[in-house]
């Protein structure tokens, strides 16, 4: 399990982590990592999330503060990873 800003990562390999993803949870005290992703949604999301988009060596290429419910993200061409926080992890 990976670490960022003292946060827990859990990765979302199988079909139903990925498709539930953090939906649904009141309160998020985890992040997860969906490798080779390039969007992502907040459909049935009950809180507000951080987004890092990362590429293949997992160099932060962009971020996404604050992404609200029910919202499309779609990452820049070259995303091979995205990771979900808890708002507020990135500063």
């Amino acid at each position: 399990m990976l670490e960022f800003n003292n946060i827990k990562i859990k990765e979302a390999k199988g079909f139903i982590d990925r498709l539930i993803g953090l939906m649904f949870k009141k309160k998020i005290d985890y992040g997860l990592l969906f490798k080779h992703c390039k969007s992502i949604h907040t459909f049935f999301m009950f809180t507000e999330i951080d987004v890092i988009a990362t590429d293949k060596n997992d160099n932060i290429i962009k971020t996404y503060k604050n992404v609200k419910p029910w919202r499309v993200l779609v990452a820049p061409k070259n995303t091979k990873n995205i990771y979900e926080l808890p708002k507020g992890t990135l500063k």
